[in-house]
């Protein structure tokens, strides 16, 4: 089975590919072969997925798959964007950067509160060549976090059901999350390019 390096070192993230990815390839880590992440210094998430898939690659010599995701929030602009997991400060935890932002909606009508989480994988062969995949999951901000599940923003993402990404089981989002439609118009490249001599 060809290993793949999936470029984090973010647990949630991992367990969703891990689990996208089950009976295709060996799924290994950053932190499993002890590799650094890079600094995600770019201002689209197109440039940091594949900065952290060509890291990854050079680094390990697997071919490597990152994904750079994050909210997009219209009543602020397209924030947090490529800041999401930085949005309250550099070392802010998920539930601080819920808490700013659910502040910043806090006088937000409800029909103004459209957002959508945004995901882009790059898929960097070990022969340098890198493409990326772009899906997008259309909802809106709640006005407090509900549900167990999932991480980052998903307490406070509401679905067109009226239930939270974090309300989902993992079954369901995987098959209708940003990450998982990524990753399923990515995967016949990946194939593709596991086959490739």
């Amino acid at each position: 089975m060809t290993r793949i390096l999936i470029a984090t070192h973010n647990p949630g993230k991992l367990q969703e590919f891990r689990e996208l990815l089950a009976h295709q390839a060996e799924v290994v880590s950053l932190a499993d072969l002890g590799l650094p992440a890079p600094v995600e210094d770019g201002e689209t998430f197109e440039a940091n997925a594949e900065l952290k898939a060509r890291h990854a690659m050079r680094r390990s010599g697997l071919l490597a798959v990152a994904d750079d995701s994050g909210l997009e929030v219209d009543a602020l602009e397209g924030a947090p964007g490529v800041y999401s997991a930085r949005y309250a400060g550099e070392n802010a935890d998920d539930s601080k950067n819920r808490a700013l932002l659910l502040a910043r909606m806090e006088h937000v009508h409800t029909k103004d509160r459209r957002a959508r989480f945004v995901c882009v994988i790059s898929i960097c062969a070990t022969n340098g060549a890198c493409k990326c995949f772009r899906s997008e999951w259309d909802g809106r901000i709640a006005t407090r976090a509900r549900g167990s599940h999932g991480f980052g923003y998903d307490s406070i993402f509401e679905l067109s059901d009226g239930r939270t990404a974090a309300e989902l089981s993992a079954n369901e989002k995987n098959l209708i999350s940003h990450r998982a439609i990524a990753l399923q118009q990515a995967l016949p490249h990946l194939r593709a390019v596991v086959k490739a001599p």
